[in-house]
C-alpha cells in the first residue's frame, strides 16, 4: 500500500523539499504527498491516522525550536520521529511588483523572523503579514504590485513572479531541520535521542539533578530547550536531543530514562533516530 505523506503545504515549500527527501530516505515506494493548510493541520492528519507519516520542521538555527511541533509531540506521546535532516534556507523576495512599491510582506512567521533584519533595512516601512505557510504568501500576492513574499526561490517559476531579492535571510547559514513523524517506532540505525519531561519538584536544583543524571552516563546534548506546561505560570517542560552512535549507546540511554521518570511527573521519548545534513541544488 502507497503511504500518504503529510507536509505544511501547499506545494513549493521547503517542508515539500523535505518530504521527499525523508520519503525515499525511509524507502517509501511511490509515496501520496497531501498538503495540509498549517502545521496543526500536518499534526492531526497523523494523530488522527489520516496519514501514514508527517514531515514537519522542528528547529531552526535562527528562530529555535518550532513551537507547534514541539507542542504536538508532547501532546500526542504515540507519535514517533522516525528520521531528521537538515536543509539550508535561503529566501527570496517575490512579487509581481517592484521593490520600491512594496508596502506589505507576506510568509510564514519563522520566515519573516528569520528576514527581519534585511526587513528593517531595505523595506523599513513595509508591515510584515503571517501566513500559514511561505508559498500560500506567494499565491496572495500574485496580481499586486504593492505585495511581496518571502518564500523559495523555486516558488518563482510556479506562480509566474518575479525575483526582487535575493538571499534575504539574515544569516547565511540559515538552516532547518524537518522530521518525518510515524506511529511507528524507528528500529534502523540512529544518532538521535529525543525526549521530554516536567519534573515532579519545582524547587533549587531538580532540573540540575535530572542535567546530572545525563552526564554522568556520558551523553553529550545537542539540544536543551523549554516550554511552558500551559498548566501554570512558571511549570515549563523541557526537551532534550542526546547525541547516541552505537547499540551500546542505546543501551546506556534506556538506563538513563529508568533513572529519569521517577523524577518526572510526564516523561514523552519521541525516539531514536538518523539525522543528516543535506545540500540543495
Amino acid at each position: 500500500m502507497r503511504k500518504q505523506v503529510a507536509y505544511l503545504g501547499p506545494k513549493g515549500t521547503f517542508a515539500e523539499k523535505a518530504a521527499h527527501i525523508l520519503s525515499k530516505l525511509a524507502n517509501f515506494q511511490t509515496p501520496i504527498f497531501v498538503p495540509c493548510n498549517g502545521l496543526h493541520s500536518v499534526i492531526k492528519s497523523i494523530a488522527h491516522n489520516n496519514c501514514d507519516a508527517a514531515v514537519v520542521p522542528i528547529e531552526n538555527s535562527v528562530e529555535g525550536g518550532v513551537t507547534a511541533t514541539l507542542d504536538a509531540l508532547w501532546k500526542f506521546p504515540d507519535i514517533y520521529i522516525n528520521k531528521a535532516i537538515v536543509l539550508p534556507i535561503k529566501h527570496a523576495l517575490i512579487s509581481d511588483g517592484e521593490l520600491s512599491m512594496i508596502s506589505e510582506v507576506l510568509s510564514h512567521p519563522q520566515a519573516l523572523a528569520q528576514c527581519s533584519e534585511w526587513l528593517s533595512e531595505n523595506l523599513p516601512n513595509a508591515v510584515p503579514l503571517p501566513t500559514n505557510s511561505t508559498s500560500e504568501a506567494v499565491n496572495m500576492v500574485k496580481g499586486s504590485k504593492f505585495r511581496a513574499a518571502i518564500g523559495s526561490k523555486s516558488l518563482i517559476q510556479v506562480e509566474g513572479l518575479k525575483e526582487l531579492a535575493f538571499p534575504i535571510n539574515d544569516v547565511p547559514g540559515n538552516c532547518t531541520r524537518f522530521v518525518l513523524l510515524s506511529k511507528e517506532l524507528n528500529t534502523d540505525s540512529s544518532n538521535i535521542a529525543s525526549f521530554a519531561f516536567s519534573l515532579i519538584s519545582n524547587k533549587p536544583g531538580a532540573l540540575l539533578k535530572a542535567i546530572n543524571h545525563i552526564s554522568e552516563y556520558g551523553f553529550n546534548m545537542s539540544k536543551i530547550e523549554s516550554r511552558p506546561s500551559k498548566r501554570e505560570l512558571g511549570e515549563y517542560i523541557i526537551y532534550i536531543d542526546l547525541e547516541i552512535n552505537n547499540q551500546t549507546n542505546i543501551k546506556k540511554f534506556l538506563k538513563l530514562k529508568n533513572d529519569l521518570k521517577p523524577l518526572c511527573n510526564n516523561f514523552v521519548d519521541f525516539g531514536n533516530y538518523f539525522s543528516e545534513n543535506i545540500e540543495l541544488d
